[in-house]
């Protein structure tokens, strides 16, 4: 399960799961929602298939730029 933080928000789950997609196999995306606005709180958590995959999305994606934002990736 990995922590992304400093997320855009208007960044979707559905942009977290193919970015995170390509180091492997992505089962669950949550992104983490304000219960009274309703909008992103900045952060989400990726569940990886495989501990291969999630440690290749670490090294790969902590402090890259997604949607304008520079990500913190970690476990």
């Amino acid at each position: 399960r990995l922590y992304v933080g400093n997320l855009a928000f208007h960044t979707t789950e559905d942009v977290l799961s193919s970015t995170f997609g390509q180091f492997g196999e992505v089962t669950e995306t949550k992104l983490m929602l304000d219960r009274a606005t309703g909008r992103s709180r900045g952060f989400a958590f990726v569940v990886m298939a495989n501990e291969e995959g999630a440690k290749r999305a670490i090294s790969e994606m902590n402090g890259q730029d997604l949607d304008g934002r520079p990500l913190r990736v970690n476990e």
